[in-house]
C-alpha cells in the first residue's frame, strides 16, 4: 500500500510538471539569460521553456518545482563551463531560486546589490571566479541563507558584518581573496552568526588579532585563519568552543604561548600553527598536511 501511494505521488508529480506552464517572470529571466551566455555555454538549453514545454525536457542545470498554477525555476547550476563576463543580473528575477551554483566559471566584475532580492536562497555557490569589489551587504537580506562560498575570487574591502545576522547560516567561505579588517569587526554584531560551523577567512590581508569574542560561536567547528596578517596571542577562550575540530593559525604573525585547554579540548583534531613567532616548545595538533581543499566538499 505504501509504495502504490508513493508511486501516486510521484505520478501526480509528474502531472503537475507536465501541465503546468512556467511562470512568465522565470521563461523572461532564464532567455535572457541564454543569449547573455553565448551557444556554447548553453547549447542544451533547447526551446524557449527553461522548465521543459512536454516536448522539450528542462534544460540542463535548471530545476523546477510546481508553486500554485505555474512551475517555477528553484534550482540553477551551470558551473565549470568557461562563462565569461559579469554576473548576469537577470539571475536575480529567479525569486523562488533556492540553490544558485555558478561556482568555476570566469565571471567578472561585481556581485550585483540585486542578489538581494533573492530571499528563498539557502545555497549560493560563486567560488572560482574573478568577481571583484566589495561584498555586497545585500547578502545579509538572505533570511533562508545556510550556504555562502566565495572563494578564490578578487572581493576587496571589508567583509560585511552584516553577515552575522543570518540565523541559518552554517557555511561561510570568503577564503583567497584580497579582503582587508580585523575579525572583531566581522562579529561585531551582538548574538552574530548563531549557526555558523565552518569559517574560512584564510588568504587575505585580515590584521588584528584573534578576540575572545569569537568563544560566542558555539556551533563552530572549522576556523580557518592561516595566511593572513593577524597578531597578537590566541586566548584562551577560544579553546571553550565546544565543537571546535579544526583550527588553523599558521602563517600569520601571531605570538606567545597557546594556552593549554587547547591541548586538553575533547573534539580538537587538528591545529596549524607554523609560519609565526609563537614560543618555543609549541607544538601543533594532529598530522599536517598541506590542505588543498576543493570547493566541492562542503556542497550541501
Amino acid at each position: 500500500m505504501g509504495r502504490l501511494l508513493t508511486l501516486f505521488l510521484v505520478f501526480s508529480l509528474f502531472l503537475d510538471l507536465s501541465f503546468s506552464k512556467t511562470l512568465k517572470r522565470d521563461v523572461k529571466a532564464l532567455n535572457e539569460i541564454k543569449a547573455s551566455l553565448g551557444w556554447r555555454v548553453v547549447y542544451a538549453w533547447v526551446g524557449d521553456d527553461p522548465c521543459g514545454d512536454g516536448n522539450l525536457p528542462p534544460w540542463s542545470g535548471v530545476t523546477c518545482s510546481v508553486l500554485g498554477d505555474y512551475k517555477v525555476v528553484t534550482e540553477l547550476e551551470v558551473y565549470a563551463v568557461s562563462i565569461v563576463g559579469p554576473f548576469p543580473v537577470a539571475v536575480t528575477n529567479l525569486l523562488d531560486l533556492t540553490r544558485l551554483n555558478l561556482r568555476w566559471n570566469k565571471l567578472q566584475d561585481v556581485l550585483p546589490a540585486e542578489i538581494g532580492e533573492l530571499k528563498s536562497l539557502t545555497h549560493l555557490y560563486l567560488s572560482f571566479n574573478n568577481l571583484k569589489g566589495e561584498i555586497p551587504k545585500e547578502l545579509a537580506t538572505l533570511p533562508e541563507l545556510r550556504y555562502l562560498h566565495l572563494h578564490q575570487n578578487r572581493f576587496s574591502g571589508r567583509i560585511p558584518a552584516e553577515l552575522g545576522t543570518l540565523e541559518k547560516l552554517q557555511h561561510l567561505d570568503v577564503g583567497n581573496n584580497h579582503l582587508v579588517g580585523t575579525i572583531k569587526q566581522l562579529i561585531s554584531t551582538e548574538d552574530c552568526f548563531p549557526s555558523l560551523r565552518n569559517l574560512y577567512l584564510n588568504n587575505n590581508y585580515l590584521t588584528g588579532g584573534v578576540p575572545a569574542q569569537l568563544a560566542s560561536l558555539t556551533n563552530l567547528e572549522i576556523l580557518y585563519l592561516s595566511y593572513n596578517k593577524l597578531s597578537g596571542v590566541i586566548p584562551a577562550e577560544v579553546a571553550h568552543l565546544p565543537r571546535l575540530t579544526s583550527l588553523h593559525l599558521d602563517h600569520n604573525q601571531f605570538a606567545g604561548r597557546i594556552p593549554e585547554a587547547f591541548y586538553k579540548h575533547p573534539f580538537l583534531k587538528e591545529m596549524y600553527i607554523e609560519g609565526n613567532s609563537f614560543r618555543e616548545g609549541v607544538n601543533p595538533i594532529g598530522i599536517h598536511k598541506v590542505l588543498e581543499l576543493a570547493d566541492g566538499e562542503f556542497l550541501v
